[in-house]
């Protein structure tokens, strides 16, 4: 038996969805609802930027039908601290921040690291140990997003599933990272759409990612997103895929 894949986009608020992807009956307004319908999870970028209040999580969990999933970028802030004290203080922050309003919507938490941030065991293992298993009732789930090579070190791996993190598989040519098995799902963000192909992607290589999706599937709950490339066209190869994978 297979565990959900769901696949999706960054956000819902982009103008060239207007025309790519948005009838013309839905409104502003109306967008989360429609596009939560279309894709089967959405990573909410904006909170890596700023924050959102806990009403608005709230309103967004609403907006969306049941067995959907979000998942969330956690604020950029938090993944540039240098002592544990800081690093406690804003993961602190964030988590309070509202995030838990999402309840049983929320898949998991990515805390995306800058490109400059290189391997280290004693700051990768402080961090890691602040990131709590639940909160507020909610159960979280923690994915890392890293981009130096420096992490392709077994060393990192051991830490990262030691506490029960993912590793963001992220299929980009200026920071490829491989899928690591850490953790009881994985998070994939999928970055090479072109804007000549009407799904973003040739149909052979959208068979390739389903059969390597349902292969991750087999021991673990799959995230995957259509994020950058040819952006206007993220929504189709995302729906594309989906028809591949199937709805959880």
């Amino acid at each position: 038996m297979l565990h959900p894949v769901r696949v999706g986009i960054g956000g819902w608020n982009f103008e060239p969805w207007r025309e790519t992807f948005y009838p013309p009956e839905v409104k502003k307004a109306g967008e989360l609802a429609y596009a939560s319908r279309q894709v089967t999870a959405i990573e909410i970028n904006s909170t890596f930027y700023r924050g959102q209040s806990e009403a608005t999580f709230a309103k967004w969990a609403d907006e969306t039908p049941e067995g959907f999933r979000f998942t969330v970028k956690a604020h950029r802030a938090t993944t540039i601290r240098k002592t544990v004290e800081d690093m406690r203080s804003s993961v602190g922050m964030f988590l309070d921040g509202g995030v838990t309003a999402l309840g049983e919507r929320l898949g998991a938490i990515n805390w995306q690291f800058p490109d400059t941030r290189k391997f280290d065991t004693d700051y990768f293992g402080a961090f890691l140990s602040l990131l709590p298993p639940e909160h507020k009732g909610v159960r979280l789930r923690h994915a890392i997003e890293v981009r130096n090579d420096t992490f392709r070190d077994e060393a990192f791996t051991d830490l990262v599933r030691k506490h029960g993190c993912a590793v963001v598989f992220a299929d980009d040519p200026d920071w490829p990272m491989p899928d690591l098995e850490t953790a009881d799902f994985a998070y994939a963000r999928l970055q090479q759409t072109r804007s000549d192909l009407e799904a973003g992607y040739e149909a052979g290589e959208l068979d390739a990612w389903a059969k390597t999706l349902k292969g991750w599937a087999k021991k673990r709950e799959v995230f995957a997103f259509f994020i950058a490339g040819a952006k206007e066209r993220n929504p189709a190869a995302a729906k594309a895929l989906i028809s591949r994978v199937g709805r959880p």
